[in-house]
């Protein structure tokens, strides 16, 4: 395999990556990590679906940073929206009415489901999960929060205690009001399901079992992802985002769909519940609402609960929300997929390339265990043994064989999304075939390193 190195990474930027990496080391306290051993890698240069770092390699980026820049690196359409906002208004206070935000509100409205045409601002989307909440609590006049474990919704207190993966274990003290169930996820049923439906059916009597036992009168809000991102991009089967749906309304309890990860464009949809024709009564999203330029995230509102707050203040609000150069992003953002088609391109990418090239990669390599996704939104997930499906790193950790997997990928010029023991394969959904084509091939090669771990 030939790795790419570019004669377009300067000597300046050789130079000032150089100086960064000794200047991260000296002053800069990284998340998700210990921070000695840490050895970050410097990145000069970013373009379309690439990466390079301060030696000149190029890199794929098969990981859309942090499942964010849906459009690529370097969009001009908006590269120039934030120069041209920042050289009218580049501040302004959220009371103010600006019109980058006025237009990114209808743009997010206009494509989220019928009835939800209101928009709240947040900076991210652990921020807009923690404001949904709070909406659904003092909409409810109740307090409890029901997630599913496997889940992931941000690093904020609240957030990370709503979270059902290991992250939280560190903050979780009981105290935050939230109650875990078991989710709908088929290749590891919790329910000793054999078939789709079967898991489906028994998921929802678990979460009904759930909801009846806590006590429907003290639930406020149910928050679930649309299709679970970092905690293993396991798409729901038919019928299960639709039974959650009714079993909210059956109990009383606001339904809130975290599309932090899963909307605009990553499934192939503006927003993952288009899919199932499913309407939440609130919808939290960030990252690939502008690519990630500008931080930016926030809440779509229904009808019901925008009333509550016709003539009752709402206590909650940011510096920065609505932020001119992270609302003029969003509105180029939107247009540009808009105008280039992108959403049907995921779609078109998972169907014809990512999905194929991946079950070859199952066909090729006994460590794969499970491979699963929707447009530019996929998993592989990897085991020891596909009869156990052991994991090949244990659940809220990693191993010396996924670190020796993701270590070949960036030898080889891939940098991948890896969480536990999976690899998560989302490009930016304006990626070219050819280059998607040569993600999978490294991916090919570097798979035979987890081979090697099998355990027939």
């Amino acid at each position: 395999m030939t790795v790419t190195h570019s004669s377009e990474v300067t000597d300046a930027q050789r130079a000032e990556g150089k100086r960064a990496y000794e200047l991260d080391r000296q002053h800069v306290f990284h998340s998700w990590a210990a921070q000695e051993p840490f050895n970050p890698m410097t990145v000069v240069k970013t373009q379309d679906s690439f990466m390079w770092d301060e030696t000149g390699k190029r890199y794929i980026d098969f990981s859309s940073q942090m499942v964010n820049t849906n459009i690529g690196h370097q969009h001009p359409k908006v590269v120039a929206a934030i120069q041209e906002q920042a050289a009218t208004i580049a501040t302004i206070a959220p009371a103010h009415v600006s019109a980058p935000r006025s237009e990114a509100a209808r743009l997010i409205a206009g494509r989220a489901p019928q009835g939800m045409d209101y928009v709240f601002f947040t900076n991210g989307g652990a921020d807009a999960n923690e404001h949904a909440i709070r909406m659904a609590r003092l909409h409810t006049g109740k307090t409890k929060v029901l997630s599913a474990y496997r889940s992931y919704h941000g690093g904020t207190h609240l957030a990370v205690n709503v979270t059902g993966d290991p992250r939280r274990f560190a903050s979780d003290t009981a105290s935050t009001g939230t109650v875990h169930f078991l989710p709908c996820y088929p290749y590891r049923s919790y329910f000793h399901a054999e078939t789709e439906e079967q898991e489906v059916a028994r998921a929802l009597e678990n979460l009904e079992n759930t909801i009846v036992l806590e006590g429907p009168s003290t639930i406020a809000a149910l928050i679930l992802e649309s299709v679970p991102g970092t905690a293993g991009i396991y798409v729901p089967p038919p019928g299960y985002l639709a039974g959650v749906r009714e079993l909210t309304k059956k109990y009383g309890i606001v339904f809130i769909a975290d599309e932090v990860m899963s909307g605009f464009g990553r499934t192939g949809e503006w927003f993952a519940v288009d899919h199932w024709d499913v309407t939440p009564d609130l919808i939290t999203f960030a990252k690939g609402v502008n690519s990630g330029y500008v931080p930016l995230g926030g809440v779509v509102i229904n009808e019901a609960i925008y009333d509550t707050f016709r003539n009752r203040v709402y206590p909650g609000g940011l510096t920065y929300s609505g932020h001119p150069l992270a609302t003029a992003a969003a509105v180029a953002t939107i247009n540009a997929m808009e105008d280039e088609g992108m959403n049907a391109n995921a779609t078109r990418l998972g169907n014809e390339v990512i999905g194929p090239g991946l079950q070859r990669l199952q066909e090729a390599h006994p460590s794969v265990g499970d491979v699963r996704g929707l447009g530019c939104f996929w998993a592989i997930e990897l085991v020891t043994n596909r009869e156990t499906k052991e994991p090949l790193a244990p659940y809220g950790s990693s191993s010396e064989a996924m670190g020796k997997v993701i270590a070949k990928c960036k030898e080889l010029g891939l940098i991948v999304f890896a969480n536990f023991n999976r690899i998560h394969v989302v490009p930016p959904l304006n990626t070219d075939d050819e280059v998607v084509t040569e993600g999978l091939a490294i991916l090919d090669e570097a798979l035979s390193v987890a081979d090697q771990y099998y355990q027939h």
